[in-house]
Formats: C-alpha cells, sequence, structure tokens
C-alpha cells in the first residue's frame, strides 16, 4: 500500500516557491499583526467593545450583528472577522516556507506559533466580551496581539536569513545594551496599557469598570520610560558607530529613532488635545512601529548566514562572501 501523502508534502512536489515569497509572505503576517492592533484600538475608541453582546456568537440569537445593533455590532463584527484573514495569511505563510526546499523546520514552527497564538487571543477576547470589558484582561488582550506581533517579526527576519549558529556581529557588552533596551521598550509597552486602563477610553458608551489608579500619574511615568528608552537608543546608536558596526544595526537605531520621534509627538498632541479619538488610534499605530523597530535592532546585531539555496539553484559566491563577519568580543 503506498504511503499517504499529507496536503503539504502534496503542494511541495506541484510548488516550490522563492525565498522572496517566502519572505513576502512573512511580511504580510507582519502587517496584518498591525492592522489587527489598529482595528481593535478601533473597536475600542468607538466604543463597540460591546457591539457584539455575548461570544463566539454575536447575540444570543443571532451570529451575526442584527440591525437594531447599529454600526457598534459592525465595527465589532468586523474586527472578529479580520481574526480569518489573519489566519489566510499566516496560512500562506506555513504553506509557502513548507513548500519551499530545503525544508525549514525553524520557519514552518514559527508559523503554527502564529496560528495557535490568534487562536489562544480569539477566545481571550471572548472572554473579554464575557466580563464587560474588564481592564486587565483587555490589557492582556493588547498584550497578546504583542506576542503575535513579536513572531511574526521573528519570522520575517528568520526568512531573510540561513539556519546557520547565531555569531554576533558586535561585542557581548553592545548586545546587552540591545537587550536592556528591548526591555524597556516592553515596560513601555505593559505601562500604556496600565494608561489605557485608567484612561477615559473605556471600550463602551455604559459604565465599564477601569483599573483604580490616577490616570495623570500613570501617565507620568510611562512619560519617564519614554525619556529612558530614547536615551538607551541613542546611547545605542552612537555605540554602534563606535564600534564601527555594520550599517544594518545602525540603519535599525536610527529607524527605531523615527519611530520615538513619531510617536512622542502623536503622544504629546493627544494629551494636549484631550485625547481626540483619532490621535489615540495614530498612538497605538505608533506603539506598533516602536516595537518592531526595537525587535529589528537586536536581530540586525547578529548574523546566520544566507538563506539556504533550493536544490537546483546557483550558489552566490559573491553574495556569501560580501556578509558582514562577526566581531570578535572585546
Amino acid at each position: 500500500m503506498p504511503n499517504t501523502l499529507n496536503p503539504f508534502e502534496l503542494i511541495a512536489r506541484r510548488w516550490q516557491p522563492s525565498a522572496r515569497f517566502v519572505e513576502r509572505a512573512a511580511l504580510a503576517t507582519v502587517v496584518m499583526a498591525v492592522v489587527i492592533v489598529v482595528t481593535g484600538g478601533a473597536v475600542r475608541l468607538t466604543e463597540s467593545g460591546l457591539g457584539c453582546s455575548t461570544w463566539p456568537q454575536c447575540t444570543p440569537d443571532s451570529l451575526t450583528p442584527t440591525a437594531e445593533m447599529g454600526i457598534h455590532g459592525l465595527i465589532e463584527f468586523g474586527n472578529r472577522l479580520l481574526t480569518y484573514v489573519l489566519c489566510a495569511f499566516i496560512g500562506l505563510f506555513i504553506v509557502a516556507a513548507r513548500a519551499r526546499a530545503p525544508r525549514r523546520h525553524s520557519l514552518t514552527r514559527l508559523g503554527w506559533a502564529q496560528f495557535w497564538i490568534v487562536m489562544g487571543n480569539a477566545v481571550w477576547g471572548g472572554i473579554v466580551v464575557l466580563t464587560g470589558l474588564n481592564p486587565y484582561l483587555v490589557a492582556a488582550h493588547f498584550l497578546l496581539t504583542s506576542a503575535l506581533l513579536t513572531v511574526c517579526v521573528l519570522s520575517w527576519q528568520r526568512a531573510k536569513e540561513g539556519d546557520g549558529e547565531p555569531r554576533d556581529l558586535v561585542s557581548p557588552a553592545v548586545r546587552q545594551l540591545s537587550w536592556v533596551l528591548v526591555v524597556a521598550v516592553a515596560a513601555l509597552t505593559v505601562i500604556g496599557t496600565v494608561v489605557t486602563g485608567t484612561g477615559p477610553h473605556a471600550g463602551d458608551a455604559h459604565k465599564v469598570h477601569r483599573i483604580p489608579l490616577d490616570w495623570q500619574e500613570v501617565t507620568q511615568l510611562h512619560v519617564d520610560f519614554v525619556y529612558i528608552v530614547v536615551g538607551l537608543t541613542v546611547a545605542l546608536f552612537f555605540t554602534l558607530r563606535a564600534v564601527k558596526a555594520p550599517p544594518a544595526p545602525r540603519r535599525a537605531a536610527l529607524a527605531l529613532f523615527a519611530a520615538l520621534a513619531f510617536q512622542g509627538v502623536v503622544g504629546y498632541v493627544q494629551y494636549f488635545l484631550s485625547l481626540p479619538t483619532l490621535v489615540v488610534g495614530l498612538h497605538m499605530f505608533g506603539s506598533t512601529l516602536v516595537w518592531i523597530a526595537v525587535l529589528r535592532v537586536f536581530l540586525t546585531l547578529r548574523d546566520r548566514g544566507p538563506v539556504p539555496a533550493a536544490p537546483d539553484a546557483p550558489v552566490d559566491d559573491e553574495a556569501a562572501e560580501a556578509r558582514p563577519a562577526a566581531t570578535t568580543a572585546a
């Protein structure tokens, strides 16, 4: 009896995607993760968090919103439907990574990690609705989406590099500084969710429980951490210049500084204009840019060799020789 092929093997026998296609599929998941963050923010900012009163259905008697629910039901249900679009892009990345030869188990594992994070966050979102937008659960919902964005960025980076043992391009001290920067941005993000949980945009027009902290004091703590992150970014950039790091990390540090500058301007505008919804939405978008940028800074500080070539593809010796050499520890 012949061996039964699974669907992925059947696809791999008939389709051989290029390395560029796999990379773009990975980038598409990053874009969709950002879209989910922004549209999730739109649900809260338009007071549509309870537009669908239950989960997994929209109402106890209907899977979809009814005319009586108005625009809030459409916005909340539309955000739920985007989860399926996100899963479609993740599925494309998994299939492309699985079909390409030689098979890279690291990429397919990252793709499945994305899928299960989305599934877990969908259930968590349902719990958020069933608990009436509990602010602690809402904060965790956003952080789970940030975890998804992290895996998507890592998948994108891994799709552009090989599977060799990571080689540092800078000294261990510089790597440690980049670690501190990543942790500082993560802390900044967590504090931002607390600001949201204490602020006026609760997600629904009716009274919703808020985190019992002073909003202005939490906001000031958030601003303090912004200054810490900006200082660490400037320090890392000049350190990279001093140690003559490759161009990619220095460009990534500049991109992070630009994202922080954009986020800082938007943050001050929203504060002095009493948190207009559009500007708050831009601030949420800016938070994704900052997180992507800091992850790219960290990931460009090591090299894992070129992308494995397909069995029938010529080896580009010149491109391999042009890759930056690892820097020995100081």
